[in-house]
């Protein structure tokens, strides 16, 4: 049976009315028949009150595949308006990472009363990923895994996946230890139901790639995508397993930084939770001090502007072209630093190829600088005189080069230093551009004109 599309934006609405008057009769029947999916967009365009009322009324066969689905954030904001024993049994149900993810969002306090609330065995599994430090792949590992010695038997592989499957993160991908517990080697679930059941699982692995578990999980994330698994063994500083990375928490992982990456070199904050559903305090709260910040470095350019008022009151044409140059060489510098930020988390470039790419950004600049300034040249001299058509022309040239190299250099050194390459990418390099840019155009207007 086809299933009907449902407007969620008609399904929002109807839901928001019929819970400003109360009618939750209502309510259910319009919550009810839409997929987890649909039932998380829902949600997260409701207020922090209607969400936690709704969520009441979703089915309870769907209620934790919705819970789990939402963001952090929102999960934490939803936990607030439930009962002490609705809390319990959603935290209760969330894999030993999903809590984890969940407690860095809370007060400290109520992290700790939730986490003292679980049975003995679900509070040690998820101490043990509480343990690791935070941005590390131990505290986005699962500790629900399947393993199996080198000397098993197929058979007695797939009967020990058959046993813990149900409480499993994964069974696609299994690691394979010995007695210490060491990972020897890997082997895919599809491998062991084409073999033999008595042929040895020491013949059928494949040797292991593993992540340590202090690592960065930014890197495992990325590496883990860019190797094509489903999954890979955590190890501790002896190789032996501690956890199982996923696919899916790569994503997830990805999805967070690449957000914060992106926000950052737009000169803003990433809300870290789904935009209809942030106050609007908040939005401006993630914007204002990168606002205030870029304000001070524009003083730079009204300085500069102020030190050549000479300079500009003898040829008032050159006041003409400033937003021409300055916003030239910002956006120049914006998209090498953009590049070179997404080289770096991909990891084609590292902090030692300083050298190399600021030599690659000199020509790029150049020959960019050149093509504008050619153009630049060509029609400023027809309308404005070849004087001026000249100056225009230099400046690009000069302009565009400067940029370019600044732009690709910033991130590279940004992370030599341990800070996030995205802070110094877009915002910083748009103002440091523009002061250098005016400089340099009045330099060269003074030489040229003779001013």
């Amino acid at each position: 049976m086809t299933r009907v599309e449902v407007d969620l934006n008609d399904v929002t609405e109807a839901l928001r009315s019929a819970l400003a008057d109360n009618d939750l009769k209502t309510a259910a029947h319009e919550i009810a028949p839409i997929s987890v999916a649909e039932a998380v967009t829902v949600l997260e365009r409701l207020s922090t009150k209607q969400r936690a009322v709704a969520y009441r009324l979703l089915p309870k066969d769907d209620a934790l595949d919705v819970f789990e689905s939402l963001d952090p954030v929102v999960q934490g904001e939803l936990m607030g308006g439930l009962r002490d024993e609705e809390v319990m049994t959603l935290f209760e149900g969330l894999d030993p990472d999903d809590r984890v993810w969940l407690m860095d969002e809370l007060p400290a306090t109520v992290a700790g009363r939730l986490l003292h609330g679980l049975s003995p065995d679900e509070r040690r599994l998820t101490a043990s990923v509480l343990g690791y430090p935070k941005d590390s792949v131990g505290r986005r590992m699962s500790p629900e895994f399947v393993s199996a010695h080198g000397d098993f038997t197929v058979a007695q592989t797939i009967a020990r996946v058959r046993e813990r499957a149900a409480d499993a993160e994964t069974v696609y991908t299994i690691p394979v230890v010995n007695s210490s517990r060491v990972v020897i080697g890997v082997v895919e679930l599809k491998d062991l139901l084409v073999a033999g059941n008595e042929e040895i699982l020491s013949s059928l692995m494949e040797d292991p790639e593993m992540v340590g578990a202090t690592e960065s999980d930014e890197s495992a994330a990325r590496r883990l995508t860019d190797l094509g698994f489903l999954a890979m063994p955590v190890v501790d500083s002896e190789a032996r397993l501690v956890g199982i990375f996923t696919i899916d928490d790569a994503a997830r992982i990805l999805e967070y930084e690449e957000s914060q990456d992106a926000a950052r070199q737009g000169g803003t904050e990433d809300l870290r939770r789904p935009y209809l559903s942030t106050p609007i305090l908040h939005i401006a709260r993630s914007r204002v001090v990168w606002l205030l910040v870029l304000a001070v470095g524009a003083s730079l350019t009204v300085q500069v502007l102020s030190v050549f008022e000479a300079t500009l009151a003898q040829v008032t044409a050159l006041s003409l072209f400033v937003p021409l140059l300055i916003g030239t060489g910002g956006n120049t510098g914006n998209q090498a630093a953009t590049t070179v930020t997404r080289a770096l988390a991909l990891g084609d470039v590292h902090s030692s190829d300083v050298w190399r790419v600021a030599g690659r950004e000199v020509r790029v600049g150049f020959f960019l600088g050149l093509l504008l300034g050619v153009l630049g040249f060509v029609i400023t001299g027809a309308i404005f005189g070849w004087n001026i058509g000249t100056v225009i022309g230099l400046t690009l040239l000069a302009v565009c080069t400067v940029a370019a190299t600044i732009g690709g250099c910033m991130p590279l050194l940004a992370k030599a230093i341990h800070a996030d390459p995205a802070v110094f990418s877009n915002p910083f390099i748009s103002t440091f551009t523009d002061a250098s840019g005016l400089i340099i155009y009045f330099v060269i207007a003074k030489a040229v004109l003779g001013i």
